[in-house]
């Protein structure tokens, strides 16, 4: 099990290691665009449904390598060094960036509600209000993707409404980007609960081994009602070489939204390709909350920006972030 120790120290050195490497250019020719993304979480599903349906192709890009990175500051570090055009992860990796890198751009939106959920087996007692049910997880271990993600972020938040610090008040342990870690390490009892992305809680929910405690989507927590939290970012430096593949980028994901959002069969057909091996019943319990959850169009727009912005600051997530028109993409850097 990852100690208290090595966490701290693994979030130490990731913004170390993002200052000590300059933003270079892309490595890919014009026409090309390399996105890398932390993992197939539902935030990133819309990128699945344009490549599907060919809408980059028709758009007129091309994409090059699409890894899987992980975490959030892989994706930072692998736009600083220019080997990626685009970042898909959450709004934190965005901000967390930006401390590094005045030039931060968030481009596109892809989920407009907070997509993390906190998750227990289903022997946790689940006390009524959403204080107690906080207070129920002091002293546990919680399992979060990495230091400085959007996993963590939800549980420091909690934590600190209620006058805790998670860091002192509970052990994050580390569990990386794979669902099937997350969940064999709750099945295991190697963590006491899980702050994961979608759709951990639909699969254990539908295994009958775990249930979603706190669920933001849900409406549980009012603070981050309507918060931007997936997207696409970049650097200014890298979207000044490629502003025509940037555009068609949008225009394909703006397409795949509206697929999400218009045939249900079709939208459910696609998350079964996108999220292979998932259960049936998983499945069929998020295409509801997809469209709740997913914006209509890629546009960034203010009062989601504005929401989740407020929520990092206030509960001192980050100590800056941009605003709106600063981090709008087309701006020149500061």
């Amino acid at each position: 099990m990852t100690s208290r120790r090595t966490i701290l120290k693994a979030a130490a050195a990731a913004p170390l290691l993002l200052a000590g490497c300059a933003t270079r250019q892309s490595t890919t020719p014009q026409g090309v665009l390399n996105i890398g993304q932390i993992s197939n979480s539902v935030a990133f599903f819309p990128l699945f449904v344009a490549e599907e349906k060919g809408y980059f192709a028709a758009e007129g890009v091309q994409l090059g390598e699409r890894p899987r990175l992980g975490t959030g500051a892989k994706v930072a570090a692998a736009l600083k060094g220019g080997s990626i055009d685009l970042g898909a992860g959450v709004i934190t990796d965005a901000f967390n960036l930006a401390k590094i890198d005045d030039g931060t751009r968030i481009v596109t939106s892809l989920v407009t509600e907070y997509y993390v959920d906190i998750v227990v087996p289903r022997s946790f007692e689940e006390p009524a209000t959403l204080e107690d049910r906080i207070a129920a997880l002091v002293g546990k271990q919680i399992g979060i993707t990495g230091p400085g993600s959007g996993t963590e972020a939800l549980v420091n938040h909690l934590f600190t409404s209620i006058g805790r610090n998670a860091a002192v008040d509970s052990t994050l342990v580390n569990l990386g980007g794979a669902a099937t870690a997350a969940i064999g390490a709750l099945m295991a009892g190697r963590v006491d609960a899980l702050a994961f992305f979608q759709p951990i809680a639909q699969q254990v929910e539908a295994a009958n081994i775990g249930k979603a405690y706190i669920s933001p989507v849900r409406g549980d927590v009012p603070t981050l009602r309507g918060a931007l939290h997936g997207v696409v970012f970049s650097t200014q430096k890298l979207l000044d070489r490629k502003p025509a593949e940037l555009a068609a980028f949008n225009r394909a994901i703006g397409r795949a939204l509206s697929d999400i959002h218009g045939d249900a069969g079709q939208a459910r057909d696609l998350l079964g390709r996108y999220l292979e091996n998932t259960d049936a019943a998983a499945l069929d319990a998020l295409v509801p909350i997809l469209g709740r959850e997913v914006p209509r169009t890629p546009q960034v727009e203010r009062a989601s920006y504005d929401t989740a912005r407020t929520f990092h600051l206030d509960s001192g997530l980050v100590k800056k972030a941009p605003t709106y028109e600063e981090v709008l993409a087309g701006r020149p850097a500061a």
